[in-house]
C-alpha cells in the first residue's frame, strides 16, 4: 500500500513539473516577470537571457510526464504488453537520472556553468533536493514492489 502511494506521489509531483514546463512553453513567465528573469530563475546559465524554444520545452514536459507514469506502470503492470523488464530498466534509469541531477547543484563544475541567481540558490535549496527525493522514491518503489 505504501509503495502504491509513493508511486502516485512521484506521478503527481512530476505531472506538476511537466505542467509547469508546458506553461513556460506557452509563454508563461512565473516565477519570473519577463523572459530574462525567468531564464535566470529556472536555468541560471551564464549569459542566457532567453528561454529554450517552445518545441524543446514541450518535449521536456512530455518526457517528465512519461517519467512520472513509470512508477504506476511498475506497480500496476505495463500497458499494452510492454515487457516488464523494460519498465524495470526504465525505473532504474530514471532513479539514476534524478539522483544524478540532485547531486549536480553541489558540484563545482555545474555551479560554474549555472551561476545566475536566483537559480543557483534555488537549485541548492529546492531543485536539487527535490530531484534527490524523487530519485530515492524511484529506488524505494523498485525495491518494495
Amino acid at each position: 500500500m505504501a509503495t502504491l502511494a509513493l508511486a502516485w506521489a512521484i506521478c503527481l509531483v512530476l505531472t506538476g513539473v511537466a505542467a509547469l514546463h508546458a506553461y513556460w512553453a506557452r509563454g508563461g513567465l512565473w516565477p519570473g516577470r519577463d523572459e530574462a528573469s525567468l531564464s535566470r530563475a529556472v536555468i541560471g546559465a551564464r549569459g542566457l537571457e532567453v528561454m529554450p524554444p517552445a518545441g524543446l520545452t514541450v518535449a521536456v514536459a512530455i518526457l517528465i510526464f512519461v517519467a512520472g507514469l513509470f512508477p504506476l506502470m511498475f506497480v500496476f503492470g505495463p500497458p499494452l504488453g510492454l515487457p516488464t523488464n523494460l519498465i524495470r530498466i526504465g525505473m532504474a534509469t530514471l532513479a539514476f537520472i534524478f539522483l544524478a541531477r540532485g547531486v549536480l547543484p553541489f558540484t563545482r563544475l555545474f555551479r560554474s556553468r549555472h551561476p545566475q541567481e536566483p537559480f543557483a540558490t534555488l537549485d541548492r535549496r529546492l531543485y536539487g533536493p527535490l530531484c534527490l527525493l524523487i530519485g530515492a522514491a524511484y529506488v524505494v518503489v523498485l525495491a518494495t514492489a
